[in-house]
């Protein structure tokens, strides 16, 4: 399965590794993904999604089902 949020799409980001003599090599950045299991409280059930830690963050600001909705994601796939 990729590391990416199901909520937010954030994925593994490519950069370069410097070394002390400059020489230059390919490296990834990858995101914080959790494996989270969140209440829904619009479908009466818990939903197990994979998400990163920034998404967790604004989903304690916003509330889940408003948060899945500005994101265009189904919660009942889930």
């Amino acid at each position: 399965m990729a590391r990416k949020c199901v909520l937010t799409g954030k994925r593994r980001n490519v950069a370069n590794k410097v070394s002390h003599s400059n020489r230059k090599s390919k490296k990834y950045q990858l995101p914080n993904i959790q494996a989270k299991r969140l209440w829904w409280a619009e479908g009466n059930r818990f939903v197990r999604i994979r998400v990163s830690t920034r998404a967790l963050r604004t989903i304690d600001r916003k509330g889940l089902h408003v948060f899945a909705n500005e994101q265009g994601v189904d919660l009942s796939k889930y």
